[in-house]
């Protein structure tokens, strides 16, 4: 396939879906990996989009969340290293809310290690890793909230869900915003997914932030929750260099890094 016909169908794409990952232009359009990286760089050159780790996101859609196999994909070693970090600040006997995300799937594989916890989660991917085998299921309590599903990630949302979070007194949200900035705080681009945080926030008594260094300084559609309201950012050692950690670190939020 000429190059010209690959631009097109990679154009074509992004209009749909909004991203593009490697692994499956690669498939589509029959050619390598290399081929599909010059490509994804000429059309990042001419502003069509904005090239992440395992893809590219048009940029109409850079203020969203590119889709769930994109984003799985992008930051996976320090989104990791994050989730590590995030459940050494935990301890047994906790009641936690932690919301769906790619890296909060990633803080659950870590807690699954652990046992005396209450996790009550929106996300399904996280409930699935807290059970994902026997002595897993009988390390924790898992509570999986109810409420409408949502089409772009696995999560319950909507007004059940928000009910149910208000019947807990959690010691700590664990969440993982789409932007983070001392200005407006945590923010989503989905106003489901930011009800359903907004309302962790208000049930717990400490807020616990997962944010890699992509995320930091930026501003998503909806705010769920001012800086003030966030006891701990964790994130990864590249965040150190970010033009929006010093405003972070001069507020009252406590930073780690991973």
């Amino acid at each position: 396939m000429l190059q010209q016909a690959r631009i097109h169908r990679i154009r074509s794409l992004l209009s749909t879906q909004g991203a593009v990952s490697t692994d499956r232009l690669v498939q589509e359009l029959g050619v390598s990996r290399e081929t599909v990286r010059r490509d994804l760089q000429a059309l990042e050159s001419e502003g069509a989009l904005r090239r992440v780790h395992g893809g590219g996101v048009g940029m109409e859609a850079s203020s969203r969340e590119a889709p769930l196999a994109v984003r799985q994909a992008t930051r996976a070693r320090e989104k990791k290293t994050i989730a590590r970090a995030a459940a050494r600040l935990l301890r047994p006997g906790q009641t936690l809310l932690i919301d769906a995300g790619t890296t909060t799937a990633l803080l659950a594989q870590e807690l699954a290690g652990l046992s005396g916890l209450t996790i009550v989660t929106n996300g399904l991917e996280v409930a699935r890793q807290l059970t994902r085998d026997e002595k897993s299921r009988r390390a924790n309590e898992v509570v999986l909230l109810g409420g409408q599903l949502l089409t772009e990630v696995p999560a319950t949302c909507g007004a059940q869900t928000v009910a149910e979070i208000q019947r807990y007194r959690a010691d700590v949200a664990l969440l993982s915003p789409v932007g983070l900035c001392a200005e407006h705080g945590a923010s989503s681009f989905e106003r489901p997914e930011a009800e359903v945080a907004r309302a962790m926030v208000a049930a717990a008594h400490r807020c616990i932030v997962l944010a890699d260094h992509s995320k930091i300084g930026q501003r998503s559609r909806i705010a769920y929750a001012p800086i003030g309201s966030v006891h701990t950012l964790v994130t990864d050692a590249r965040a150190r260099r970010h033009a929006g950690m010093a405003a972070l670190m001069a507020s009252s939020c406590e930073v780690v890094f991973a």
